[in-house]
């Protein structure tokens, strides 16, 4: 509930203190008093854009304070709370100040409990403490959107868990399903690329790369291209080494045994000849085995022999083909065919995943439909009931014979379940329902409005409403039943009125007035909140644009105490 409202150069108003209160409060004043800069303050405080057109002129800012009580234990004070914990904002459970600044420069700081906080905060706050209605919520009831929200409030808690419950699972499906749509559309690519990694892997399966396997052939084709010299040079050192032809050559391990042999012989009579045998026998025993290895080198050269330098480039310019093409590496080969080889395997799978996914899509499918027939039957009971209801005020509102129909159509599954909600108007007993942008004036669509709201007060759990002049085109014992749903409205919630008509204003628990004055070429408005007797003279010069009148005064005391009979004022 919003307890007070302070505002500093606002357009008009130089300093305006609100003392609002619960029930029913009226906001009067001649036309061009300073009553919109008051719904600008209240919108300022509620995330609205900032203008700074809006600040007084000669004043460097416009500044606006909003005092809330809250009910530790209604639903909305909650919702507030947890916002404001996620904010990490510091507030009471029972009280609340948001503060906006508008500077003449265009800048706008919002603050709550002091609190620096972005003016988005202040709109998320303001949808779970205070409805808004105007003459743009009145075209509003007009779009489809604000027509199923509006039966949805009234179907209570079973919908809203209901509802809950399909959107999730409808987020769901429409994840699956545009899966599903997304691999049936690349079906054909899949294939095509299936056909592509066939043939390419049926290349590289009959060429059967192995690592390292272009060094070793490189090697190959060195050796083959110089293997007379080769073989030449190690046929020499084998010679030399160990020789087997017969006759006087002697080769390296003779000339070892025989130095080894020759010391030996001396080393009786000298021991320093004893190290020199040790390290002529491993001299001896190396030579040996680098003429083992020799051999080795030698019998190699013969098997290198039975592959034909042709072979061995032909192979290798296969590799080196394949290189072009996966590589630059062999390695890069080898791995591309083990990829690729994978990528087969899953592309191959793709038809079963198909499968599988439009058997689960069908079978969500199914799910989601029966989730929205239960929504359905919910809008179905609900929207009946709510026609009942609200046609009951229509015709408490001056609107006799009115009757409002509220219809529930099957449509495509959508985030909102499968149906179609249209609110409708009979304007008399007989008469075609219309749609209400069709069917019915502005001032009925503001009755249609407040009867709707008045309905759906006891679902709701904002704590304020606000209504912008609900009472436009109508006048008479229509408006004096405005008035009283108003005031019906106050028992169950804060209602905040800006009205013209006395009829209304008569029904309020409090009554505020703008007060334009003119001093030293400069326009001020100031709020007061009347007592009884200035109540009646505001109630006169609403009834007559007269106040002074005696019998403008006679008829609004008339006014005043019919409407304090019919609905007592607190």
């Amino acid at each position: 509930m919003i307890e007070e409202i302070v505002i500093r150069d606002l357009g008009v108003i130089g300093e305006a203190r609100l003392q609002i209160g619960p029930g029913f409060t009226a906001l009067t004043g001649e036309t061009g008093a300073g009553k919109t800069m008051i719904l600008t303050a209240l919108g300022l405080l509620l995330g609205d854009r900032a203008d700074s057109a809006s600040v007084r002129r000669g004043q460097e800012q416009a500044q606006v304070h909003g005092l809330w009580k809250l009910d530790p234990n209604s639903k909305a004070s909650a919702q507030v709370a947890e916002r404001l914990g996620e904010a990490d904002v510091d507030y009471e459970p029972s009280e609340l100040i948001i503060s906006r600044t508008v500077s003449a420069d265009g800048k706008s700081r919002a603050s709550i409990n002091a609190r620096p906080v972005p003016a988005g905060l202040l709109t998320e706050l303001g949808e779970k403490l205070v409805v808004v209605h105007g003459q743009s919520e009145q075209m509003r009831l007009k779009s489809p959107s604000a027509q199923r929200e509006a039966l949805d409030a009234f179907a209570g808690a079973d919908l809203a868990q209901a509802l809950v419950r399909y959107q999730e699972n409808f987020s769901l499906w429409k994840s699956a399903q545009d899966r599903l749509l997304d691999l049936k559309a690349q079906a054909s690519s899949r294939v095509k690329e299936a056909q592509e990694l066939r043939i390419e892997l049926s290349e590289l399966d009959q060429a059967n790369p192995q690592p390292g396997e272009d060094q070793e052939l490189a090697a190959i084709a060195e050796r083959l291209n110089n293997s007379e010299a080769i073989r030449s040079a190690a046929a020499g050192a084998h010679e030399a080494l160990s020789s087997e032809s017969v006759g006087d050559v002697q080769d390296v391990l003779g000339l070892l045994s025989q130095a080894r042999k020759s010391l030996e012989s001396g080393s009786q009579f000298d021991a320093r000849m004893e190290p020199l045998v040790a390290q002529l026998k491993e001299l001896g025993i190396q030579a040996r085995e680098a003429a083992g290895q020799i051999a080795s080198l030698l019998a190699s050269l013969e098997v290198d022999g039975e592959r034909s330098l042709d072979e061995v480039q032909a192979r290798r310019s296969v590799l080196i083909g394949l290189m072009r093409r996966f590589g630059p590496s062999l390695d890069e080969v080898i791995t591309y065919r083990e990829k690729a080889s994978l990528r087969l395997l899953d592309l191959d799978s793709s038809e079963d995943q198909v499968s599988e996914l439009q058997s689960k899509v069908d079978l969500m499918h199914e799910a989601l439909v029966a989730d929205a027939r239960v929504i359905t039957e919910l809008r179905s009971n609900a929207a009946q009931s709510l026609a009942e209801q609200v046609t009951e005020e229509l015709n408490a509102l001056a609107m006799p014979g009115s009757t409002l129909v509220v219809e529930v159509t099957p449509v495509e599954l959508g985030l909102y379940g499968a149906d179609n909600i249209a609110i409708l108007l009979s304007s008399y007993q007989g008469a075609e329902p219309r749609p209400l942008g069709k069917g019915a004036s502005g001032g009925e669509l503001s009755r249609i409005m407040l009867a709707i709201e008045v309905v759906l007060a006891k679902t709701k759990s904002n704590p304020t409403f606000i209504f912008d002049e609900v009472d436009a085109g109508v006048g008479g014992a229509a408006a004096i039943e405005i008035g009283k749903r108003l005031a019906r409205l106050a028992q169950q919630a804060q209602v905040i009125v800006v009205t013209h008509l006395a009829q209304v204003a008569a029904f309020s628990n409090t009554h505020l007035r703008v007060l334009k004055t003119h001093a030293n070429e400069f326009t001020s408005s100031d709020v007061v909140n009347l007592t009884e007797v200035a109540r009646v003279e505001e109630l006169a010069r609403m009834l007559s644009g007269m106040s002074d009148s005696e019998l403008a005064r006679a008829h609004a005391a008339e006014l005043w105490q019919l409407a304090k009979q019919q609905w007592p004022h607190s």
